[in-house]
């Protein structure tokens, strides 16, 4: 899976390596002639481990970069046209930090709080991101809410400007981080811009035995 998704990354970015804590992980990687790095196991988040990883790579070759992506390794169906849509969010030099949203359709399930939904302004910045399903429909049954209004499921992949990224991690635990378990709601909570992007794609994570077995299942048709 990882393999998979270092060379979907690496059809869209210059330079790419896998950030782990795990020595198996590194080897896999190594092993099939990726770029790999052990970073260290008290990260609280990927962007975290993603910031060391920058500064590793500093280190290392002397590289510097004034855009970050960070893709998690369980996303197997990332496309290469995902990562250009969320770079280009750059283009507008205001942009701190992007991210992609998908629009869900009418009978859609937006209950489930392994996929965070967004709320946007008319600007494309993100305004809260919760697993409930945001918003709350008065006066209609929940089961109709994804026929009464476009809701935004959040596809977690993120762009930083490189200065934008080392300031966020510095940043303590806010109290809607802890509610939801968002870390992207710190972010917002002191001030920074999320640009979220619309895809038309899904791009499948693998939190649960379940997301696993219909990776499986739908393999083929991405090969």
């Amino acid at each position: 899976m990882i393999q998979r998704v270092y060379e979907q990354a690496g059809k869209s970015l210059d330079i790419v390596y896998v950030a782990t804590d795990d020595r198996r992980i590194y080897n896999s990687v190594i092993d099939f002639g990726g770029k790999a790095l052990m970073t260290s196991s008290g990260h609280m988040s990927g962007t975290d481990r993603c910031a060391e990883a920058v500064d590793l790579i500093t280190g290392k070759t002397g590289l510097q970069a004034d855009i970050i992506v960070n893709i998690q390794g369980d996303e197997p169906f990332i496309r290469p046209e995902q990562i250009d849509l969320l770079i280009s969010c750059f283009a507008d030099k205001s942009v701190e930090i992007a991210t992609l949203v998908r629009k869900t359709v009418p009978g859609e399930d937006i209950f489930n709080p392994n996929q965070p939904k967004v709320i946007m302004n008319k600007n494309g910045d993100a305004v809260y991101f919760s697993r409930a399903a945001i918003p709350y429909i008065r006066d209609t049954e929940p089961a109709l809410w994804s026929g009464k209004h476009i809701y935004y499921k959040h596809i977690g992949i993120y762009a930083y400007k490189t200065e934008t990224l080392k300031t966020i991690t510095k940043l303590a635990r806010s109290p809607l981080e802890n509610a939801e378990s968002l870390e992207q709601n710190r972010w917002i909570e002191n001030g920074f811009r999320i640009r979220a992007a619309t895809t038309e794609w899904e791009s499948i994570g693998i939190d649960t035995i379940e997301d696993l077995n219909k990776a499986v299942s739908l393999l083929d048709h991405f090969i």
